[in-house]
């Protein structure tokens, strides 16, 4: 039987308070290398000193150029830092509306029929999407009929004249049906709490959401899509769209206009000097959106009112433009100028930031302290030189050491202390940090495998409270009469043979590339494809739960001659779309997955009872491997808490790879 819990702790605390007996395999301990470490601090400090001597003899005459160059490398990775605030301020509008648009789309809801059916449901739906999302416009669905039901946030200058709103309203809820030749507008105002307060008079509105290019795009299309930028017909604002089919019917598509006034106002503001410039320009090379408000009112009026711009005709002629940043001439001054990729999912994915500085702003400092500079660095050389020979002789001795233990930490090895003595406190508090980090991780790591920490920490899943939807396999087991068992058993002995039946799947599993996920009571969760992708998730799985029932067998035959119970096992497999990441309180997260399939994973454990069976599939599993994994049909079946039926299989065994 596998040790308890209790007793690694234990083993891990001998370990932490008695130093580890030494072996050939050891590395050196500090008084072994005292030897050679004097020459290796002689070295050091004799080396730290020549580089300082000969840096600062290039210094004086280079000084200028070295501040120079600072303040071009500060330039551009404030570039950089503004690229990418621009894109986190991109992906945070694009993500909230898509989430609002998906889960309306995504769902069975008032969406489904046409206005004026269920309009009071539908208003307080979007109301609600627009009130959580300031930046919306407005929010709307789009009919096969020709029917349009729209949400108008009034919060918008523009839309209050256009619509003669009353004092008060907050929302205009506008119904765009056909009649015959013609589409009939009704428009009810409501306050913020939902309330009607006025309605206009039905009225004639030429108007067909079928025609617009948000309704073209998503139709029938199961992923969301965008459209624009452009400037919107009624506010004047710069603007664009996200639209999604719904599930139920993908010829009903629900959008919401964005305002991207919190990008034009960002890119206005935040300038590295005060004529740097910013833009984002298409596939083409044509700006789109442009820091300079005049340069923007004509772009708004024009698309081609960029030509004739020295920096934007040479992003346009030059396909080759890349991360790296470049100086061009433009206007008789150079301009350093960084082009990088916008990386959004959806809004104005593949379209591109340009930010382009003069140079003589951004060197203007470095002028102004070039002789302040090269009378510091006179001194700073003086100082290093005494420093470097008392520093260097302190802490190399030691810092090799750290490195190794720094090293082996990382490796997820807990096995050697980390034994680091030295007269610098830093470096003995570092030793004494890091040696209670260890010991704190060794704990850790009784509670969650190594292995899956490495798997996630590669895949990049321990993120936060983020997930993903995504194809998994999911596979569950249950052991039969474990009440019983229970019940005629001490606790301890139900932890000990429990601990050692976990033990088989954990290495059954891993071997099979698959991920434990949890252990609940008799029950093991297990997961394919995540969070390392696999390819041949459903086979692996089912070569798992075949390995898991051979192992077992010899586990039953080890009960039994000991005079124990034996563990007969139910293993449920399903391969679907699940949502897959992070969950849970901030200071306490559980990576796991969620959804349809998860559930009929775990029915299909339990359908075993009706069938006699010991591993039951879905169609879907059997879809995936049936080449290689033998199954024995069972028809369909009907799974408990589902309405529609389900084809079911069971496994019967597995051809040699």
């Amino acid at each position: 039987m596998s040790g308890s819990s209790d007793n690694l702790a234990e083993d891990s605390g001998r370990r932490s308070a008695q130093p580890a007996a030494a072996s050939a395999s050891d590395p050196p301990r500090l008084d072994e290398r005292a030897g050679w470490s004097r020459p290796l601090q002689t070295l050091l400090a004799v080396t730290t000193v020549s580089l300082i001597l000969i840096v600062s003899a290039a210094l004086i005459g280079l000084n200028y150029y070295r501040s120079r160059a600072a303040a071009v490398e500060d330039a551009e990775t404030s570039m950089r830092v503004f690229s990418a605030r621009l894109v986190e301020r991109f992906n945070a509008l694009s993500n909230q509306t898509t989430a609002s648009i998906g889960i309306v789309a995504s769902v069975p809801n008032a969406f489904l029929s046409a206005p004026p059916e269920r309009s009071d449901d539908k208003a307080r739906l979007l109301r609600e999407i627009i009130s959580r999302a300031p930046h919306l416009d407005g929010a709307y669905a789009g009919y096969p009929d020709g029917s349009f039901f729209h949400v108008v946030n009034l919060a918008t200058p523009g839309w209050t004249d256009a619509l003669s709103a009353p004092e008060g309203a907050v929302f205009a809820i506008r119904i765009l049906r056909p009649n015959r030749d013609s589409t009939i507008e009704t428009v009810t105002f409501q306050d913020a709490g939902g309330k009607a307060i006025a309605d206009n008079a039905p009225m004639r509105f030429d108007y067909d959401p079928r025609t617009r290019p948000w309704y073209k795009a998503a139709v029938d299309i199961v992923n969301p899509v965008s459209i624009g930028p452009y400037q919107m017909a009624t506010t004047g604002k710069l603007g664009m769209t996200v639209a999604q089919s719904h599930s139920g019917n993908r010829r009903i598509v629900i959008g919401a206009d964005i305002i991207l006034d919190t990008i034009t106002d960002f890119l206005a503001a935040e300038r590295i000097t005060p004529r740097t410039v910013a833009f984002i320009v298409d596939t083409s090379g044509n700006p789109v959106i442009h820091s300079n408000r005049e340069f923007m009112q004509r772009l708004m009026s024009d698309t081609r009112s960029g030509d004739g711009d020295a920096i934007v005709d040479s992003i346009r002629s030059d396909d080759s433009w890349t991360d790296a940043p470049r100086v061009i001439e433009a206007d008789g001054q150079n301009f350093l100028v960084l082009v990088t990729p916008l990386r959004s999912a959806l809004l104005l994915a593949q379209h591109r930031i340009v930010v382009a500085a003069p140079l003589a702003e951004l060197t203007l400092d470095a002028h102004r302290s070039l002789i302040h500079a090269l009378l510091i660095s006179a001194m700073v050389v003086v100082g290093a030189i005494l420093l470097a020979l008392v520093v260097s002789r302190v802490i190399t001795k030691s810092l090799h050491l750290l490195t190794d233990s720094a090293q082996r930490l990382q490796s997820l090895d807990f096995a050697t202390p980390v034994d680091v003595r030295s007269h610098v406190t830093e470096i003995t508090s570092l030793s004494r940090a890091m040696n209670r980090a260890r010991d704190a991780i060794f704990t850790f790591a009784l509670y969650v495998p190594k292995e899956f920490v490495r798997k996630g920490i590669q895949s990049g899943s321990f993120t936060g409270r983020t997930a993903s939807r995504q194809e998994v396999t999911a596979l569950f087991t249950d052991i039969y009469d474990f009440t019983t068992i229970s019940e005629a058993y001490s606790p301890e002995q139900v932890v000990e043979m429990l601990s050692e039946y976990f033990d088989i799947f954990e290495d059954a599993v891993t071997e099979h590339n698959g991920s434990v996920i949890q252990f609940l009571g008799d029950s093991v969760f297990a997961m394919w494809n995540a969070p390392v992708p696999d390819e041949n998730h459903a086979e692996n799985a089912c070569r798992a739960a075949v390995e898991v029932e051979r192992r077992l067998k010899l586990f039953n035959q080890s009960q039994r001659a000991d005079g124990l119970p034996e563990f007969r096992t139910r293993f449920g497999i399903h391969t679907g779309q699940a949502v897959v990441g992070s969950v849970g309180a901030r200071e306490r997260l559980q990576y796991t997955a969620m959804g349809d399939t998860i559930n009929v994973a775990s029915r299909l454990e339990g359908m075993n009872k009706t069938y006699g069976t010991t591993i039951l599939a879905s169609e879907a599993v059997h879809g995936g491997c049936s080449r290689v994994i033998h199954f024995r049909s069972l028809g369909t079946a009907q799974a408990k808490g589902r309405t529609g039926s389900i084809t079911i299989y069971e496994v019967t065994g597995m051809a040699p790879k």
